[in-house]
Formats: C-alpha cells, structure tokens, sequence
C-alpha cells in the first residue's frame, strides 16, 4: 500500500532525474532545473536572516515563550507563508501582518491539528491560485464569523488544560496589549511568563476541591490568571467574596495586602485587563457555573480585538 505523500515524493525524484512528464522522458536540462530550485528553495528554508526575522515576527504577536506555542505543524506553516511572501516581494509591513495574523488563526481554528500535509499542500497552492491576501480574507470570512466569537470559541474555552493552545492565545493578546500581572502595577505579563509566575486559580483550587468540585471543573482556563507567586501565596485558599472584598476595601484606604495596586480606578484598570466579571466581591462556589461562562465571553472578545489589530 502507498502512504499518503509518496506520490509527492516520486514526483520529486522523477524531476531530478529529469523526468519530462509529457514525453516521459529523462533530459539533462531539466534535472538542472530541478536542483537549482531544490536548492534555491532549501537556501531560502536555511537562511539565517529569513528566520531570525521571522522569530521577531512571531514574538511580535505576543509568543515570547516556546511554551506559549504547542504545534509545531502552526510554526511551520507559519514560516512556509513568510517564505511565499518574501519570495512573492510583498511588503514587510504586509508580510509581518499576514504572518502574525494566519500563526494566530491556524491556532484558534485548529487548522492542522488533523491531515497537517495535506492541508499544507492545500494551502500553498490556492495561495499560489489566489494569493495571500484573498486567501486569507475568504478563510477568515468563514472560519471566523461572529457565531466563532460569540459561541466557537467559548465552547473551545471549555477545557481543563493548562497548557492549551488557545491559553497561550490569551496570554499573547495579553503580552501584545503589555498587560500587568494579575494585581500587579509594574510587573508585565510577559515577565511573568519568560520568568515563570504563577498561573493562579481566580476560584482558587483547593476552595472548589473542598465545596466538591472536581478536577476537571477547577482546572478550566477561564479560571486561570497569570500573577506573581508572593501574590498567589497570599491569597491563599479562600473564596474570591472574601479576598476580592478586601483587595476593594484596601484600595480604597489607599494601601495594599496583595500586589502594589492601591488605587481603584488602577485596580478597575488591573481586572479589565485580565477579564475579570463584575462582582467577584459577592462570588461564592454557587457563582462558578456562571463566572466561567462570563469570564469565557469576556477573553474571546479581548482575542477577537487582538486578532483584528494584528
């Protein structure tokens, strides 16, 4: 039986064996073709400058941790368009957009966790058909409508891991906007990341363990938050009615228990940027159900707003 891709490959070595597919034939002139593209294409694949600047263009997303990217298939992809782009003389302003924006929608959609080749093979060449642009606008016009916003992406949210593709999503909008650690007033998202900060449960962990809660409930990504440890530890265990409710009431006596913040217009700032519900000063284990569904809204509206601006 033939693998898929083999054909593919036969093909390849009939054209460097000077295979002339209309007359079947082999002829020297287009073997030399054929390892003279081989070469100029493997070239374009090593240089060294073609992929320093797209590691700048992907840390430019937000990416600036490997851990934050967990397909390789996307990097690939990713750095096969570049490649297309460069080759096809588009402008770096446009070639860095077109990047950021297909390595973001590769992830969200899932585009290659299935038959990555073929799909692959798909793409380069409708781009070759069409173009970069048309191609990308008609995949975003289907794949990532206002029904993906408002309920694709909140379904997908549904997920206890940590290390999800669709997390580090998330924390790249956060690392693009130089958002501030949960409480924290000077400290960056992305510092939390490249030095290893906490990833904070905002219903912390052991509070749902002991209302009976299981794992698979208390480890959802809209629970998660990135903060500095001595915050985490600060907060402890208990129940965001009682450590939000103090966090406020800090503030507004112009000091602080948790974190550096201690105005509230700042504070109100910090939680925006986080997608943190309104309320959470009330929120018991009762709340859960509902916190999740809320906070799952609020981060796919701050994707959506990073996506569109990439």
């Amino acid at each position: 039986m033939r693998r898929a891709g083999d054909g593919r490959l036969q093909d390849l070595v009939a054209l460097l064996s000077g295979r002339n597919f209309e007359t079947r034939t082999c002829e020297e002139p287009i073997a030399e073709k054929s390892f003279k593209m081989l070469e100029s294409g493997i070239m374009k694949f090593m240089n060294k400058t073609n992929f320093q600047r797209f590691i700048m263009i992907v840390r430019s997303a937000g990416f600036v941790d490997p851990s934050m990217l967990r397909s390789q298939n996307v990097l690939n992809s990713a750095y096969i368009l570049y490649l297309l782009s460069v080759s096809a003389k588009v402008t770096s302003a446009r070639i860095e957009s077109v990047v950021r924006r297909w390595l973001v929608m590769s992830i969200l959609t899932g585009r290659y966790s299935g038959s990555p080749e073929s799909q692959f093979d798909l793409d380069v060449r409708r781009i070759d058909e069409i173009g970069i642009d048309q191609y990308l606008a008609g995949i975003e016009e289907s794949q990532l409508s206002d029904a993906f916003w408002s309920a694709g992406l909140l379904q997908r949210f549904d997920t206890s891991v940590a290390s999800s593709p669709l997390f580090g999503v998330y924390l790249a909008a956060q690392v693009k906007n130089n958002d501030k650690g949960f409480l924290s007033q000077a400290i960056t998202v992305g510092d939390l990341i490249t030095h290893k900060g906490d990833i904070h449960h905002l219903f912390p962990k052991n509070y749902l363990k002991k209302n009976g809660l299981q794992r698979g409930q208390y480890n959802q990504i809209a629970n998660y938050v990135m903060m500095q440890s001595e915050i985490n530890i600060a907060i402890r265990d208990r129940a965001p009615k009682e450590y939000f409710s103090e966090i406020i009431e800090n503030c507004e006596k112009r000091v602080s228990l948790y974190g550096s913040i201690t105005n509230l217009d700042e504070l109100n700032a910090n939680f925006k940027m986080h997608c943190i519900p309104s309320g959470m000063e009330r929120k018991t284990v009762d709340d859960y159900g509902d916190f999740l569904a809320e906070r799952r809204k609020l981060i796919s509206e701050k994707i959506r707003d990073y996506y569109q601006k990439l």
